[in-house]
């Protein structure tokens, strides 16, 4: 058992002075406000809950400092990507769930208590899927596991290259499922977070540009209730490419086509 007191704390109805919070099995027990503090009390002046990291790419953390400055030539995000793609291609499952820790803790360290891990590394190195489907994600969840924080698994959903069904390119081997594949991905992630102090899966449709329609219903409709992540609007290039596609921005055809409500996150919403 730990015992807590802060001098001002933010609970769900507002900031309270003087108050003991006691942690029983790492789940808090008690919350008094107004009240004093107690011998070997852990003290701090300002306590508050931890925050969520909604968007996590765990693996881009082993990344750090290759692309962070300017090259000889035009940069973008489009050259970043391709950077990244081939760091992504390298990695074995040991140095993702390394990489994952490392990361976790350091958001545990900053004062995040949970992360939405939009996860798309699933398979070998050639492309092929390893003989367990989520040994990925499963690392990923051990990482979680070893380090403490909460866990929202999002497995992304990854078939094209660009819209309308694009073949995808080699660089994106590693991400690449069929809505079937795809979904045996997601029943062993459940599995895999039953061990996890309420962990989550969710799925990650990774963006209008790498579903169809046809498979974004279908991917949504995997986890009734539970939440969906996906990448829009986030390039001036990936906008101009849905106009060309559709005839309307990223964000604008989503919420004509998709079901779009509470349990949907949009990221890189940039370009509205």
């Amino acid at each position: 058992m730990t015992a807590i007191f802060a001098e001002q704390v933010l609970l769900p109805d507002g900031w309270h002075s003087n108050t003991r919070i006691v942690v029983s099995d790492g789940h808090i027990a008690t919350v008094e406000p107004n009240t004093a503090s107690q011998p070997g009390d852990e003290r701090h002046a300002i306590l508050l809950a931890g925050m969520p990291n909604l968007h996590s790419h765990a693996f881009q953390r082993g990344m750090a400092g290759l692309a962070e400055l300017r090259g000889p030539s035009a940069d973008s995000f489009w050259s970043w990507r391709e950077v990244m793609y081939r760091f992504a291609l390298s990695m074995t499952p040991d140095q993702v769930e390394a990489v994952a820790a490392q990361l976790y803790v350091e958001m545990l360290e900053a004062g995040f208590s949970r992360v939405g891990e939009f996860h798309y590394l699933h398979h070998d190195r050639d492309g092929q899927p390893y003989a367990n489907i989520a040994e990925m994600a499963e690392r990923i969840t051990a990482a979680a596991a070893d380090t403490g924080i909460g866990l929202t698994l999002l497995p992304v959903f990854y078939a094209h290259s660009s819209f309308g069904g694009a073949a995808p390119n080699e660089g994106q081997r590693r991400f690449i499922n069929d809505v079937n594949r795809f979904s045996r991905l997601v029943e062993t992630c459940r599995e895999s977070v039953r061990t996890l102090n309420q962990g989550v899966v969710g799925v990650a449709p990774h963006s209008l540009r790498a579903v169809t329609p046809a498979e974004l219903e279908n991917i949504a409709a995997m986890v009734p209730g539970g939440p969906v992540h996906i990448h829009i609007a986030e390039q001036v290039k990936e906008v101009e490419d849905c106009l060309a596609w559709s005839g309307a921005r990223p964000v604008e055809w989503l919420l004509a086509n998709a079901k779009v409500d509470r349990r949907w996150c949009l990221i890189h919403a940039t370009h509205m």
